[in-house]
């Protein structure tokens, strides 16, 4: 009887130990993730918060109010900022589908190597790269437009526009293209009604991927744009340089809704076996 009870109890302690691990960790990393998210909220709507405190000595939404004010130019910085990703998206997919679709084929000759090129923007320092990007910009006119910040958006957006249109098109198989080929279409014919339709969900993906990358940048704005393009992101490092944790909280979560919203898209449109085939 005891060497029974021994076992029973022998069995059960691991399956508890392991319980209270997995749930440790679990609130390790939720207090990771929503921990800066929660103390976001709390400044949204804090008009009074001083230290030591631990929670705001007076609440209310009369920041909102100064954020949406037309002077405050808010929301003209966010319709800058979305007016710019739109325009990068489009410029990345233009040269990022025939360039996914060329390096989707194993057998071009030094693929790996076009790949890697893709990739040189981020090997270095952000800031000295678009501090350089920004010198060239100024000898060519680009310097304090649009057109100008939209090009350097598009430089870290087209990393993965390029890597994840090659994956989409080479988790294609084969056999379609060549039956259309087989029944008389020509090569710009099977790409437009077999390839660009099966990769779509792929494209969509990175589309999605270069909106937010776009949306989102800071330093490259700031050096080819500052000061006569303002998008949100600069609107909020101003905000936190200048001690306003309010204003800048309120503009950090406006940026937040389009990331989840990107969470969403892409959980329905990017396929496990195209991101099986990033990089191969």
């Amino acid at each position: 009887m005891s060497p029974h009870r021994f076992s029973l109890r022998h069995l059960r302690v691991p399956r508890t130990a392991e319980t209270l691990l997995r749930f440790a960790l679990i609130g390790l990393l939720a207090a990771a993730i929503f921990g800066p998210l929660l103390n976001m909220l709390v400044w949204t709507v804090a008009e009074a918060w001083y230290f030591p405190a631990k929670l705001p000595q007076r609440w209310g939404f009369a920041f909102w109010t100064r954020v949406f004010r037309p002077e405050a130019g808010a929301m003209k910085a966010l319709s800058t900022s979305m007016v710019i990703a739109c325009m990068t998206v489009a410029l990345s997919l233009i040269l990022a589908i025939p360039a996914g679709y060329a390096l989707s084929k194993r057998s071009l000759p030094m693929r790996s190597l076009f790949l890697l090129f893709f990739l040189l923007p981020q090997a270095f320092p952000t800031v000295a790269v678009h501090m350089n990007i920004a010198r060239i910009f100024y000898g060519l006119g680009l310097t304090g437009t649009i057109w100008g910040v939209m090009l350097v958006h598009a430089i870290q957006g087209l990393v993965f526009a390029v890597w994840i249109a090659s994956a989409s098109f080479a988790a294609i198989g084969d056999e379609q293209v060549e039956a259309a080929r087989n029944l008389g279409a020509s090569p710009l014919r099977a790409f437009m009604t077999i390839s660009l339709p099966l990769a779509a969900p792929g494209l969509m993906a990175s589309a999605i991927f270069v909106f937010l990358i776009s949306l989102d940048e800071f330093s490259g704005t700031f050096f080819v744009g500052v000061p006569d393009v303002r998008t949100l992101p600069l609107t909020m490092l101003n905000a936190a340089l200048e001690g306003n944790y309010q204003i800048a909280s309120i503009t950090a979560l406006l940026l937040l809704v389009p990331s989840i919203l990107f969470m969403l898209f892409v959980e329905r449109f990017l396929k496990a076996d195209v991101l099986a085939s990033v990089g191969k």
